[in-house]
């Protein structure tokens, strides 16, 4: 495959940067550097969502006739990378990259008609109810229970890890709607109103003290079929084809943005002998060989763009893209928390713009220095990264899924 950029596509990336020029606001902007995980500051978010929506660019992944772009896979990948180098605050994937595709793929009109627009606004906000205290990484052995009442059904159990549950009035779950058979099957695929009595939402508090994710528990919830997507007890076939999206993505940008962040700042850290830190070999090694697999794992995601431009499944490629970034962003997280030297040991969570509230936290006076944000930044990102290999399917998982498939073991 041709690796340049065609002249069209330099075109559109230029639009794309007078774009993002123009509307990125110093105080997005800053949310968008500040962000401490995937999950930035939740009202930065949605007003960066609201202009993107006005340009038409909120979706650019969803079929045009429900507000996406006729962009080709090129321009796609070329706008999630400027966006990125931008430092723009990304956007909750739940609702628009995760949840809308599978409404798009297996939605009723009414439902592709009340809730895609919905998203698009930022009116609907959904968060992801798959994992249990004992269904994580082996997701179908969720036992959330679901039971048939008229035209209802009644839900009973809980969900945990549960990102942005405060912030969402929708929750898209997995519940057991039948015992026979394997445990793929009886699974399915519900949407919530977060609003229904009888859920109490608990918020857990993370090792870098945000409140970003939460324990949501369901105390007999009626929920009417007619927000089941799909069909009953054939809600597995939904969430894998969801886990494709969550799973997928341009993640290299990110990365390169991250190692060249912890070069700058590793020039300027300085030890007693006077040298920087990037003088040290054993750092110096380790921060190359971590650019250099940002690079491959750019190579890789060309790939997979090719194949799909071609009408290609990317099969286990997502799995595969899935380990490398997760994996590698653990190591870009532990290099930048050296790089912070001193004051990166130091918890200072008023000085970023976190997906959550911070438990127990008073803020200091105003006049705190700006020039120490990124060190302060370094340990949070270091915390909230550990998670990095474990969610949208563990490593460990993804692994056995390219044994099977892509070596027939």
């Amino acid at each position: 495959m041709d690796y340049d950029w065609s002249a069209a596509d330099l075109a559109f990336r230029d639009e794309v940067r007078e774009f993002l020029a123009a509307k990125l606001t110093p105080e997005l902007r800053r949310a968008g550097r500040l962000a401490t995980s995937v999950y930035p500051d939740h009202e930065a978010s949605m007003a960066w969502q609201q202009i993107l929506h006005e340009r038409g660019w909120a979706a650019p992944a969803w079929p045009v006739q429900y507000g996406g772009c006729d962009w080709s896979l090129t321009q796609h990948y070329i706008f999630t990378r400027e966006s990125t180098l931008a430092g723009a605050p990304a956007l909750s994937p739940m609702g628009i990259k995760m949840v809308a595709h599978a409404i798009i793929a297996y939605g009723t009109p009414e439902q592709k008609a009340f809730y895609l627009p919905r998203i698009l606004t930022g009116e609907v906000f959904f968060c992801q109810g798959y994992s249990e205290p004992e269904a994580g990484s082996d997701l179908a052995s969720l036992t959330m229970a679901a039971v048939e009442d008229g035209d209802d059904l009644v839900c009973t159990g809980s969900k945990i890890w549960t990102t942005h549950a405060t912030e969402a009035n929708w929750i898209f779950c997995l519940v057991r709607t039948s015992r026979t058979g394997k445990k793929q099957q009886g699974i399915t695929f519900l949407l919530i109103d977060m609003r229904t009595p009888g859920i109490e939402i608990r918020p857990l508090v993370m090792t870098s003290g945000e409140q970003v994710q939460n324990q949501v528990f369901f105390d007999n919830v009626r929920v009417p079929k007619s927000n089941v997507l799909g069909k009953i007890d054939e809600g597995w076939t939904v969430a894998k084809y969801l886990l494709v999206h969550e799973r997928g993505g341009a993640m290299a940008p990110y990365l390169q943005a991250m190692a060249q962040e912890i070069a700058v700042e590793a020039a300027e850290q300085t030890g007693p002998d006077g040298n920087s830190l990037i003088d040290d070999p054993a750092f110096a090694a380790k921060l190359a060989e971590a650019r250099i697999r940002t690079e491959v794992l750019e190579i890789l995601e060309y790939r997979t763009i090719s194949a799909m431009s071609r009408g290609e499944n990317p099969g286990p490629a997502s799995s595969m893209l899935k380990i490398l970034a997760t994996e590698l962003s653990q190591k870009l997280t532990e290099l930048a928390l050296t790089a912070a030297g001193p004051r990166g040991r130091v918890y200072q969570p008023h000085a970023t713009a976190p997906g959550g509230p911070i438990a127990e936290f008073t803020p200091p006076a105003d006049d705190y220095r700006s020039g120490e944000e990124w060190q302060a930044v370094a340990p949070l990102r270091y915390f909230n990264d550990r998670a990095g290999s474990i969610y949208a399917g563990s490593n460990e998982i993804q692994r056995n899924i390219l044994a099977k498939a892509a070596l027939g073991l």
